[in-house]
This record gives C-alpha cells, structure tokens and sequence, in this order.
C-alpha cells in the first residue's frame, strides 16, 4: 500500500464534481481537522467557485481535472461525477498518484470497476467506494450477529430501497432540474433507479447475508407516466427494479427498488431470516437499532429492539485509511463485486431468465 499520510500531516483534498451530494462530500471530510480542501473542479465555472465560495474560499478552481491533478498534485480525490464520469476520472486521478474516494456505482459496467480496482491495488493507493448506508450502526450490528451465528443459517432475504421523487415534489420538480433528468437517462449516464439507489440496497443486503450467486431481474420504464423526453434528455432509465436473488450460501431473496413509492421519501428495509432467528431493520424508524427475534423469543414471535453502538463514517474510514496506509471498507474490489450483480440484473432482465454471478 502506498506510503501513509503521517498523522501530524495535513490530507490535501480535491473535489471533482460539485453538485448537491459534493457539498455532504465538504461537509463530512472538513469535520476532520487535519484536511484541506485545496481544489474543486466542475465542467460549470460558476457552479465550481460557488462550491468553493460555501466550503473553502481559498481552495483553487478547474474545469479541467487534468489540469488540477498536475498543478495541485492533491492527496486525495473524491471523485462526485456523474456515473459515466467514476472510471475514467478515477483512473487518472490514480494515474496521478492520489488515493480515491469514489461516489457510487463505482462504475458503470464490471469490466470498468474491475480496472479502477486493479489500477488502485497496483498503484498502491487507498480507494474507497461511498455506500453511505454503511454509516447506519445498525447494519453493521446485523453484520456482526449473523457472523456470530445468532440467526443461524440464513434462509431467506427481503430488501428494498424506495424513492418517491417521480410523482412527489418534496426533493423539488424533477421534470425542471437538470440534477433530476440526468438521472432519468441512460444518454446522460444514468443506469436508472437500479443503478443509483439499488447499488446501495445490493450492498445493504449482501452485507450481512453474503454474496449473491444468481439474479433474476426484471426492469422497467414507465414513459408512459412521465415522458419520454424532456429537452436534451431522452427519460428511458429504468424507473423500478424487481430483483430475486440466490445467495452463495443457499439463502433466497427478493431485493426491489423504485422511484415512484409514493409515501416513502427515502426509505431502507431489511429482514433476514434464520433458522435460529431473524433481525430486521427500517432506517426509517432508527439508524442506530434494529429488532431481533432470537432464542427463546422464536417460539412466541416476539421482537427486541437492540441499540447498535455508533462507528465512523465512510468519510472518516477513509481518511483514517489514508493516514493509516491500511484500505478500509467498502473498498473498489467491493465496488466491483456489487458493480457484476448490476451488470446481471441487465443481462436476466434483456434475456428473461436467471443469471449467474
């Protein structure tokens, strides 16, 4: 691993990309002392200086990242484009020698995640992928009891992820914000409600119940409901997803995902069912608990609410990471892993059938 910032040290971060999650991206790494912001860069000048107006006045602004990796030589990358843009800004940034901390999906088809993961190792720089929904106590809670065999072995999974931003405008008009309509079409990127928010509920799940070894997926676009255009964007990314999933270990599941669950704002479930208990999660309710039905409790159906103790951030895993010289989780292998099961979901859902991962 490459050599590791010393902790006396100051990180010199830059952000390329600075759209709305890029100031979350400011906002979290600046929380820790030790690291600067030193460049932002964005295809949009003044959407860039306004971004480094709100988070760090003096930090320098590009249009160009090629530009800014030879005249900053920054620590460290977060890398907070547009899907299409994760590979091959990445790969320049490790070309560069900075460590990555990449939005997700970490790309957008396997081969692409696969080369970033091994450009990364043999660069010998920290890479992380940002699954947010790791910083929720409670799903690393669940990760530590199935690993400890409190449930048993794992039989069956249910996960889902739903959005409602299609037919409500709680989160502002979809069909007037360009931060919106990419989002909506492949042209611009976009792997659709699947590869956006269902990257996240793959992960979420697999976490605990382990990997995935064959999906069956069926994709869809309701045009009919919203358009099929809208200016420059041609609105044909996939809006819900209806995953059935085998896990290596035998367990069944059935993961889903949609932007039109009207009601639900943002919303992450989980229930994993054992054969010595279950657990189940609703970040909803609580980020921080989840309720288990163990032991004794299995025969009467009865559910305990368990405290999960709070951990770092993804943000300041990877900062302890670069400090440390030591990769922290999730990592661009992961990424990868997450990045083949998407790439199955596309194929099952073109031929109709079941798909090996």
């Amino acid at each position: 691993m490459k050599k590791s910032a010393r902790k006396s040290k100051r990180i010199r971060l830059a952000i390329v990309g600075t759209g709305g999650m890029a100031n979350v991206h400011a906002e979290e790494f600046l929380k820790d002392k030790g690291v600067e912001l030193v460049a932002v860069c964005d295809v949009s000048p003044e959407r860039a200086s306004a971004f480094a107006a709100k988070h760090a006045p003096e930090a320098a602004v590009f249009t160009d990242f090629g530009e800014l990796l030879r005249e900053v030589k920054p620590d460290a990358v977060a890398n907070v484009t547009p899907d299409n843009l994760h590979a091959p800004l990445t790969l320049r940034a490790i070309a560069a020698g900075a460590h990555v901390f990449c939005e997700k999906p970490l790309a957008t088809n396997y081969a692409d995640a696969l080369k970033m993961a091994k450009a990364a190792k043999k660069a010998g720089v920290i890479n992380m992928v940002n699954f947010t929904y790791r910083n929720a106590p409670a799903i690393q809670k669940a990760r530590e009891l199935v690993r400890a065999g409190k449930l048993g072995d794992i039989v069956h999974v249910e996960a889902s992820y739903l959005q409602s931003w299609l037919p409500s405008k709680a989160w502002g008009d979809w069909k007037t914000s360009p931060g919106w309509l990419w989002r909506l079409s492949s042209k611009h990127g976009s792997k659709g409600v699947l590869g956006d928010v269902g990257v996240h509920i793959l992960d979420f799940a697999s976490m605990p119940a382990g990997p995935i070894r064959s999906v069956n997926a069926k994709l869809k676009t309701f045009t009919g409901l919203k358009g099929k255009k809208r200016g420059e964007y041609t609105l044909d990314a996939n809006d819900s997803a209806l995953l059935s999933v085998e896990f290596a270990s035998g367990a069944l599941g059935v993961i889903h995902t949609t932007r039109w669950a009207t009601g639900y704002p943002n919303s992450l479930f989980l229930r994993l069912h054992g054969t010595k208990g279950a657990l189940r999660i609703d970040l909803d309710k609580s980020r921080d608990t989840l309720e288990v039905c163990l032991g004794p409790d299995i025969h009467k159906h009865t559910w305990k609410t368990l405290k999960a103790a709070p951990g770092p951030s993804t943000y300041a895993r990877f900062i302890a990471a670069v400090r440390s010289g030591k990769n922290g989780e999730p990592d661009f292998a992961r990424g990868a892993e997450i990045q083949k099961v998407l790439d199955a979901c596309f194929v099952s859902d073109k031929t109709g059938r079941a798909v090996g991962v």
